[in-house]
């Protein structure tokens, strides 16, 4: 593994370097379990106890907050502590497996696909008819591809992931492990006779824009007809059911476990907690934001932040519960 000065860091960073560390940086760790070959990272407040005990030799601080640096112990100060993680962990990010061969000799590869230049197929793949992969596409081991699927360029499917057919998946995604893209949407009628239940058959596919990440076991279903849509940047979590004919703008992010029901419609940016569910047929409009464990039984607002279940804006729900606390102590 790589290892770096402090000034190598600071470079990088652009930062304001406060005292000195001569010790190599081998990586970054947590304040409580960091080593003097640690550099580590304070973001808040509530962090900054564990400052003076830590052995970790660096620290990259938030700029508004106040953090003295020791005898051989430097700090960083930047805007953001958690963007300049990201840069840190960049720099100390090992290489993903490598492929012995581009095209693993076990992989089944429909004759009518179009593989892309530099593409990587690993063991145990299939790829259906009419499959297209544009320049520099990674799939690993047990990947499927089913008919007609396009995939655009540099984008990279994690082992056990299932794409079904007449999907489009656009460039620079990232599918993790056992990603489910076009399984049928979740669609049934009492029957007639009022004895069973009848499956609508389910005709669509799932359209992905570029630039989306979704991670592993989570599902995007096809839609009844039509298309079920990512937009381009999307960012969603491992465990996240996205159901048939849901529509997700630009950048929006979904956290574990939570979901949308069919025929929702996000607009750009709208973030949605952990283990919030939203409703059928409804409309969550651009920035807004949905809080962890919430239900969304009605449309929101742009730019408004909801919360509780049934979900409500924030500021009244938090009024709420305030209320119940005292009445709960009376």
């Amino acid at each position: 593994m790589a290892s770096y000065t402090i000034q190598d860091i600071n470079h990088v960073l652009k930062g304001e370097l406060i005292g000195n560390t001569t010790q190599k940086i081998d990586g970054p760790e947590e304040l409580q379990k960091a080593k003097s070959n640690h550099i580590s990272f304070i973001g808040s407040t509530k962090y900054v106890k564990y400052w003076t005990d830590s052995k970790a030799c660096a620290a990259i601080v938030n700029d508004n907050i106040t953090v003295e640096a020791f005898d051989n112990r430097a700090i960083i100060k930047v805007k953001n502590a958690d963007l300049a993680m990201a840069k840190v962990l960049e720099l100390f990010n090992q290489s993903p497996p490598i492929f012995e061969t581009d095209i693993h000799p076990t992989a089944v590869i429909h004759k009518t696909a179009i593989i892309g230049k530099g593409c990587k197929i690993g063991a145990h793949c299939y790829i259906g008819k009419n499959v297209e992969l544009g320049d520099d596409v990674i799939l690993y081991p047990n990947v499927c591809v089913f008919d007609e699927t396009t995939i655009g360029n540099h984008t990279t499917v994690w082992s056990g992931t299932v794409i079904r057919e007449r999907c489009i998946i656009g460039s620079h995604c990232i599918f993790h492990v056992n990603v489910s893209i076009g399984a049928d949407g979740f669609g049934y009628r009492p029957s007639d006779d009022g004895r069973g239940l009848v499956k609508i058959p389910q005709i669509g596919n799932v359209i992905i824009g570029h630039s989306v990440e979704i991670g592993a076991n989570s599902c995007v279903d096809r839609a009844k007809f039509s298309s079920t849509i990512i937009g381009d940047g999307c960012k969603i979590d491992n465990l996240v059911q996205i159901a048939h004919n849901s529509v997700m703008g630009r950048y929006c992010i979904m956290a574990g476990h939570s979901g949308l029901a069919g025929s929702v419609t996000l607009g750009d940016g709208v973030i949605i907690g952990g283990s919030a569910s939203i409703k059928d047929h409804t409309t969550i409009h651009s920035g807004a934001t949905v809080g962890a464990g919430s239900g969304v039984m009605n449309d929101v607002k742009a730019g408004e932040t909801v919360l509780g279940y049934p979900a409500q804006d924030a500021r009244d729900m938090l009024k709420q519960w305030v209320m119940m606390r005292k009445l709960a102590k009376q």
